[in-house]
């Protein structure tokens, strides 16, 4: 009996088990391939600018500047998040075209890709706060 067989012949729980298997390789690739440090510290430089932002409603030149600040720190943020997304994009791509062959004979054929984004979001939660990924 080849995994194949095993996955057709538990649809719901073989999705959720691949889903959460894809969550924790995606979740280590991107606590060990980023700078977890600095994106905490930019996403506290964020929350303090959010706090600027209201703090000077009616100074439109300090908003400004702190507009600034923020477009820098969210351009620096999205180039670490870059990174990871470069290591699992076609692996992920390539896993979601298989497992669709995979499910197609099974009862789940139509609903499987909920099943899989369901448990990864769960488990996306769960590792970030386990590994304590920022």
């Amino acid at each position: 009996m080849t995994i194949t067989d095993l996955m057709i012949a538990n649809p719901k729980t073989s999705i959720i088990l691949v889903s959460i298997l894809v969550t924790l390789a995606m979740t280590l690739i991107t606590k060990f391939f980023t700078n977890q440090n600095r994106i905490g510290e930019l996403k506290k430089v964020q929350k303090a600018c959010q706090i600027k932002i209201k703090e000077n409603k009616g100074n439109t030149e300090e908003l400004a500047k702190i507009n600034k600040e923020m477009l820098d720190c969210s351009m620096e943020l999205m180039r670490h998040s870059m990174m990871p997304i470069l290591f699992t994009f076609l692996p992920l791509i390539l896993l979601i075209g298989w497992l669709r062959g995979v499910y197609a004979p099974t009862e789940i054929a139509k609903t499987w890709i909920w099943f899989y984004i369901i448990s990864g979001v769960a488990s996306n939660m769960f590792f970030r706060w386990i590994f304590k990924v920022v």
